[in-house]
C-alpha cells in the first residue's frame, strides 16, 4: 500500500515536467508560429505584450472573438494585451478609426462588439465619416466630441503608428496575434481559432520566464 502511495506521488510531481515536455514538443518556432526577423519595441518591458491585430470587417476575426474575449478576461497583470487594427486597403480605413476613436472616448468595451455585429450580423457597412458619425451617435456620442476626436492630432499619430506597426509585424492578413514583439501566431501556422491562443500561452509563459 506504501509503495502504491510513493508512485501516485512521484506520478503527480512529474505530471507538470511532463505536461511541461509534450508542449515543448507540439509547438515549434517555423511550424505552429513565426519568429519575427527583427524584434519590434514593446511599450512595458516589465510585461509580455499580446497584440490582436484585426479588421472589424474580418469574419475571421468576428469568429476569433469567441474565443478571444474569454482569453483575455483570464490574464493576468503581467499580460500586457492590445489591439490593432490592420488597414490593408483604403476602405478599411473607417474602421480603423473606429477603434481609435473608441478607445479615446473610453467605449471601447461597448463599441468593440457593436461593430462586429453591424458587420457581420446585421450586413451593414461604413463607408465614410458620416456613417461613422452616426454609429457613434447611438452610444451617446454628441456630433461635437465625435467630430473633436475624428479630426484630433492623437487619431491621426495613432493611425499612422498602427499602419507602421503592423507592417513591422509583417501582417500579412488577420487575426494575427503578436507575442512581445517577437513571435507572430496565426490560424495558419497553429492550425485553428483556438489553437492560436494555445500558442500565444505557450509562448507568453516563455516570455515571463525570461522576466524573472
Amino acid at each position: 500500500m506504501l509503495k502504491k502511495m510513493w508512485f501516485q506521488s512521484v506520478a503527480l510531481l512529474l505530471l507538470p515536467l511532463l505536461a511541461l515536455s509534450v508542449q515543448a514538443q507540439e509547438f515549434e518556432e517555423g511550424k505552429h508560429y513565426t519568429k519575427l526577423s527583427q524584434v519590434v519595441r514593446t511599450q512595458d518591458p516589465g510585461r509580455v505584450e499580446v497584440v490582436e491585430v484585426f479588421g472589424y470587417w474580418c469574419p475571421h476575426c468576428s469568429d476569433f472573438e469567441r474565443y478571444l474575449g474569454p482569453w483575455k478576461q483570464q490574464q493576468p497583470e503581467s499580460v500586457d494585451f492590445k489591439h490593432l487594427p490592420a488597414v490593408f486597403s483604403p476602405k478599411q480605413a473607417e474602421f480603423a478609426k473606429a477603434y481609435y476613436i473608441s478607445v479615446t472616448l473610453g467605449l471601447e468595451h461597448e463599441t468593440h462588439p457593436a461593430l462586429f455585429s453591424l458587420i457581420h450580423q446585421q450586413r451593414s457597412w461604413i463607408n465614410n465619416k458620416e456613417q461613422l458619425a452616426k454609429f457613434f451617435a447611438d452610444f451617446g456620442v454628441s456630433d461635437a466630441d465625435f467630430n473633436k476626436a475624428y479630426g484630433s492630432f492623437s487619431l491621426s499619430s495613432k493611425f499612422n503608428l498602427g499602419k507602421r506597426k503592423a507592417a513591422e509585424y509583417q501582417i500579412k492578413g488577420v487575426p494575427s496575434m503578436v507575442v512581445n514583439g517577437k513571435y507572430l501566431v496565426t490560424a495558419g501556422t497553429a492550425g485553428s481559432h483556438k489553437k492560436v491562443l494555445e500558442v500565444v500561452d505557450y509562448l507568453v509563459a516563455q516570455e515571463q520566464a525570461k522576466l524573472k
